[in-house]
């Protein structure tokens, strides 16, 4: 995790009677404890560009298998990419699995090093040419500036006036919308592949923070205008986690939400409450920690949290939904999805939802790609059939 910028250290300090306000509210040297956790928390949520490390280590490599330490995520099923010194490679299923190893077949891309490496939900590199796709690099204008972007055409024969909008999550990049293209393509939809503020490409939000949504949905708004100017009349919605909130907010806030006849969401970050408080238990900190968290996150960036909880408040606009989530997701509640899909139909909203099993945050591609495909091309040409 890199340290907070510069913004962020003068709002510590711009902030400090807030933070007296609720350490008095908890309660003497332990609530000055909380508060102090509660902030730390907050901070690292408002860092708009987290990074994983290398968490995993390669133990052996080669004859077309790759031999992990084993943990639970080097164990859990599926098509990853492996990343470490060496560069990208592709990992298939476990062929064996020991008590402290697991051995991957290794489908492609430089036979990893000995050493530390992370799994890659994202297993190609580094654009739509991977997925043998033409492209354009682009540059959408903001109210920041420009933001770059891949504009991928529709294909022969397919819908050149409806445009997918591809929204990756928090800490993400565009090369997370990488293994959706070819089904969208199938789809025969144009395609614009975003990137929006505190991703690492896209300008920076003026304070330097992550806005969790509450702004970031501007850059789409953006995006929808530029892509309408060359040629969209109708548009489809893709995101990954945070970029469902992002979606939420544009369905929600946009002049140009109407024209969403369609939205895919993959592990959707529905309710930032909720996901926080089960962030909270993967750091072995108590429920309340997140509310404190809470606090200091809607006073930080004047964001009303509650306006995105989107199973109980949902968007102004409600197009045709398809949600996919996996069951083993320990970032954002997979029970997020399965609320939507229950209270969806009292708010008039059609949403189709389907579960994976067994894969991490966002990983319900990996689990099972031509599932996820077929789900999510079928679910497009149902809406629009050719």
């Amino acid at each position: 995790m890199r340290a907070p910028s510069s913004s962020v250290r003068h709002s510590v300090r711009r902030s400090a009677p807030v933070a007296g306000a609720l350490a008095g509210a908890l309660g003497g040297a332990g609530g000055a404890a909380a508060a102090a956790i509660g902030w730390h928390y907050s901070t690292i949520l408002l860092h708009p560009s987290p990074h994983p490390g290398l968490p995993e280590r390669v133990v052996a490599a080669g004859d077309g298998t790759v031999e992990l330490a084993r943990t639970r995520l080097s164990a859990q099923p599926g098509v990853w990419g492996l990343r470490g010194p060496a560069g990208l490679a592709v990992v298939g299923p476990v062929l064996d699995r020991g008590r402290r190893t697991v051995v991957r077949e290794l489908r492609a891309g430089p036979v990893p090093a000995a050493g530390p490496a992370v799994l890659d939900a994202g297993p190609f590199d580094p654009d739509p040419s991977a997925r043998g796709l033409p492209f354009d690099d682009v540059r959408v204008p903001t109210d920041l500036g420009l933001a770059p972007a891949w504009r991928i055409p529709a294909p022969d024969g397919g819908d050149p006036d409806t445009w997918a909008l591809c929204v990756h999550g928090r800490g993400g990049t565009r090369r997370e919308a990488l293994r959706i293209l070819p089904a969208l393509h199938a789809a025969g939809l144009a395609q614009l592949v975003v990137s929006y503020r505190g991703d690492g490409t896209a300008p920076e939000s003026p304070d330097g923070r992550s806005h969790l949504g509450d702004t970031e949905w501007r850059d789409i708004d953006a995006a929808a205008a530029y892509a309408l100017v060359h040629g969209a009349r109708r548009l489809v919605l893709v995101g990954w986690s945070m970029g469902a909130a992002v979606g939420g907010a544009f369905l929600d806030r946009s002049p140009h939400a109407d024209l969403v006849d369609a939205v895919v969401w993959d592990a959707p970050l529905l309710d930032w409450r909720r996901t926080l408080r089960r962030q909270a238990r993967n750091r072995g900190l108590p429920p309340t920690l997140a509310g404190v968290a809470a606090r200091f996150t809607a006073r930080r960036i004047g964001i009303d949290l509650d306006r995105f909880d989107l199973v109980r408040r949902p968007p102004a606009v409600r197009p045709p939904t398809l949600v996919l989530h996996s069951d083993a997701d320990t970032a954002v509640p997979v029970t997020l999805s399965r609320d939507l899909a229950a209270a969806a139909p009292g708010h008039g909203w059609p949403v189709t939802y389907r579960e994976f099993s067994g894969t991490e945050h966002t990983g319900s591609w990996n689990a099972d790609p031509d599932g996820y495909e077929a789900a999510v091309t079928g679910f497009l040409r149902t809406l629009r059939p050719a």
